[in-house]
């Protein structure tokens, strides 16, 4: 499975706005802290914002907050809205512009394989939630994260 940049940029403002839910945070400070463009930033969290993940406030006290609690959302809820469909291997994936149909495509127990990791990856990203990604961050459990980097 691959995650796209747009996907891993979401992932890390949600985060971010999950380790400071239910504060407001401006899109400047999420850009800055994880060095995301801020044009590029601006259009995943607007379809955050239009997909019912985050709410906007406007004015001096400005920014973004969780539409919900972190223990609400999960990791591929927002993965889903910026990427769509997960990737999948060829072999279980129909592309409409270059249809390519395996010839043992029924009978074939690598398919199965591919289908069982799909839906595993896609189990572990819909049961986790930024709240719990928020514990592992702070208790410094996330591999090589420095904790600090979420502390105001």
């Amino acid at each position: 499975m691959r995650i796209s940049a747009k996907g891993e940029y979401a992932a890390k403002a949600v985060l971010y706005l999950s380790l400071q839910y239910p504060d407001v945070v401006t899109i400047h400070e999420i850009a800055r802290r994880h060095r995301i463009p801020l044009k590029y930033l601006e259009h995943i969290l607007l379809a955050l914002k239009k997909a019912g993940l985050l709410e906007s406030r406007r004015g001096v006290r400005g920014g973004y907050t969780l539409a919900r609690s972190p223990e609400k959302i999960s990791i591929g809820e927002v993965l889903r809205v910026v990427d769509g469909k997960f990737s999948q291997s060829s072999c279980i994936e129909v592309d409409l512009q270059r249809p390519y149909t395996c010839p043992e495509s029924d009978s074939c127990g690598l398919k199965q394989v591919w289908q069982d990791v799909q839906g595993a990856v896609e189990r572990i990203l819909f049961e986790t939630t930024f709240d719990q990604v928020c514990k592992r961050t702070l208790t410094g459990s996330a591999r090589g994260g420095d904790p600090m980097l979420y502390k105001i």
